[in-house]
């Protein structure tokens, strides 16, 4: 279904039967990407007398108990909730779906021990552009983000000059290939997080990070229009499924 849609004053066709899908969904086992040393998804039929939900084990239907943690075990977006004192809750604070997105892809600064997305490669790639919601593909990039066990591995992460430059720039939305936008261990004080959300000085309600996606190499670099879809989770962060759709010029 090709529709035509104005972003930013501009005409573009968008073909809505061809979405470009960068979540990484949950799946039980430990076949499946994790981090910060939380269990794995645990999903088991519901048992209760004679009933089981489980067809295969002669349940008249699949009804299955769920376990899991959105922050480490797949793709998720979080508020502001995530960090602050208020119980914001990302059902409350994501009211809009439909964001005119850049994808751009960097390699992180390697700095000791550290894989660090500095500001200035930021500003090189991202130029004048101003747009809605920003997608940051690291190299190098492969399928093995799809169960990688980040766990005690250091992942790469923001600078928190950086996540400042986004907000600066009036990007509401962000989305990342890693489990996190600060580093794993840094005590607590979660400078990119706090920085992005201009939290607790200026709060920035209605702004998301999501993070753990994966942007296969067949999705190029350039101008999309997103749709990020989530649950509707009374909580800081939930299970999410962006989604990316070539847009083109009228």
């Amino acid at each position: 279904m090709i529709m035509t849609c104005v972003i930013g004053g501009n005409s573009f066709h968008v073909d809505f039967s061809k979405p470009h899908d960068i979540s990484i969904p949950l799946r039980a086992g430990e076949i499946n990407v994790n981090a910060f040393y939380l269990p794995p998804v645990q999903m088991e039929p519901f048992r209760a007398g004679s009933f089981v939900g489980d067809v295969n084990e002669g349940g008249s239907c699949n009804v299955k108990n769920i376990l899991f943690n959105p922050h480490g075990n797949g793709t998720h977006t979080e508020c502001v909730g995530h960090i602050s004192k208020e119980p914001y809750t990302i059902n409350q604070c994501l009211k809009q779906f439909l964001f005119q997105a850049e994808l751009i892809s960097i390699t992180p600064q390697t700095v000791f021990d550290d894989h660090i997305i500095k500001m200035d490669q930021l500003e090189k790639l991202l130029g004048d552009k101003r747009p809605e919601a920003l997608i940051i593909r690291t190299r190098p990039n492969s399928d093995l983000k799809l169960n990688r066990q980040y766990s005690g591995t250091n992942p790469a992460y923001l600078h928190h000059d950086t996540a400042a430059f986004i907000r600066d720039c009036g990007i509401q939305h962000l989305l990342l290939d890693v489990p996190s936008v600060d580093r794993e261990e840094d005590g607590g004080k979660l400078l990119a997080h706090h920085s992005f959300w201009n939290y607790p000085e200026s709060t920035r309600i209605d702004a998301t990070i999501t993070e753990l996606i994966y942007v296969p190499d067949e999705i190029k670099d350039g101008s999309y229009l997103l749709n990020l879809q989530i649950a509707s989770f009374e909580n800081d962060a939930s299970p999410s499924k962006p989604l990316l759709y070539r847009m083109i010029k009228a």
